[in-house]
């Protein structure tokens, strides 16, 4: 078997932990109120976040500048859950050269302006470049929109062109329909025309999606599939992420984890297929995976199809992790007990 090549890490994100405020719809990595209450340890942030000096790059337009694919956010899980530890790995960060950082918040501690603009501006003096407020119609679920919207107006007064809304579409539509508290998905829908939901919404068939939202997808059986692989993201050196237990990952594949994020250089030079059997089906061909959980772990596929190849890895994977642990590549293994 080969060796796993890998590009270098440019752009990405550390999760402090999985735990969240909310149970979103349409999560990748499957977070949750019900994760286990682990946080990266701040020797562990130190060790990680040395590895990416000189690594991650700014945003081109400078790197006072950020983007959702430039430079380094902190991310969750909710990483104001932990807002202690968010403000040392923020400064950590800022002592090694993390150029063009940002954290990723869905707002729900935006409770009164005095807080918020308290807490905003502690982070921006401890380093911070900028900061990612999440809007969509999962988060509205279980965020009332008023914390949103604070969220934003204190966020443009701080970070000004740093503060980015995800995504500026829903925010408008939010305002226009007068929203001020949560809203369950299916009143939301209710409220609009799908054809803007199916337009604006960043909907990847993967993660969490794959089975909270499949109604929303054409299924396919499971050799539709087969001959793809995911060597491209598997291998890509932007927008990886790295978490709270210091698995590095790539291509938003949450529960593959292509080794220790706090030895970067030794994954660059090169990964043992040998060693990673799940890892090596992966990047040869889907089909690989879907006859090893059939022939070793009594797979069956899936009745009602699968939505795109994501959804088929991720069905695969998380039966297996239901039958062995025995995979060093399929971590962390909570990933699979909240992906549906």
């Amino acid at each position: 078997m080969e060796r796993l090549r890998i590009q270098e890490p440019i752009s990405g994100g550390i999760l402090l932990s999985y735990k969240c405020t909310s149970e979103c719809k349409h999560c990748m990595y499957a977070c949750s109120p019900r994760w286990t209450d682990d946080w990266i340890s701040e020797a562990d942030l130190h060790k990680v976040l040395t590895q990416l000096s000189g690594r991650i790059r700014g945003s081109p337009l400078s790197n006072g500048r950020i983007g959702v694919n430039y430079g380094l956010h902190f991310t969750g899980g909710e990483p104001f859950l932990n807002y202690d530890l968010l403000v040392k790995a923020i400064r950590i960060a800022h002592d090694v050269r993390i150029p063009s950082t940002f954290v990723e918040t869905n707002g729900f501690w935006c409770t009164d302006d005095l807080g918020t603009r308290a807490k905003l501006t502690e982070l921006r003096h401890a380093g911070l470049r900028g900061i990612l407020v999440s809007v969509n119609p999962f988060i509205l679920e279980q965020v009332p929109f008023e914390r949103t919207e604070r969220a934003a107006r204190i966020a443009r007064e701080i970070f000004r062109e740093n503060a980015i809304l995800y995504q500026e579409f829903f925010y408008t539509q939010f305002k226009g329909l007068d929203i001020k508290r949560a809203l369950p998905f299916t009143d939301y829908v209710q409220r609009i025309d799908l054809r803007d939901l199916y337009g604006n919404v960043e909907l990847l068939p993967m993660g969490r999606a794959a089975y909270r939202l499949s109604h929303l997808y054409r299924r396919y059986a499971a050799r539709q599939f087969f001959g793809e692989s995911c060597r491209e993201e598997l291998t890509r050196g932007w927008h990886v992420h790295v978490d709270n237990y210091c698995n590095y990952m790539t291509g938003y594949c949450g529960g593959i984890s292509l080794g220790d994020a706090r030895d970067i250089s030794s994954l660059c030079q090169g990964i043992d297929l040998a060693e990673r059997p799940i890892l090596n089906a992966l990047v040869t061909d889907l089909k690989d995976l879907f006859e090893l959980g059939v022939s070793e772990f009594d797979y069956k596929q899936r009745e009602q199809g699968y939505i795109s190849k994501c959804h088929l890895c991720a069905d695969v994977r998380e039966h297996i992790t239901h039958v062995t642990d025995e995979f060093q590549e399929l971590r962390p293994r909570e990933f699979y007990y909240h992906l549906q």
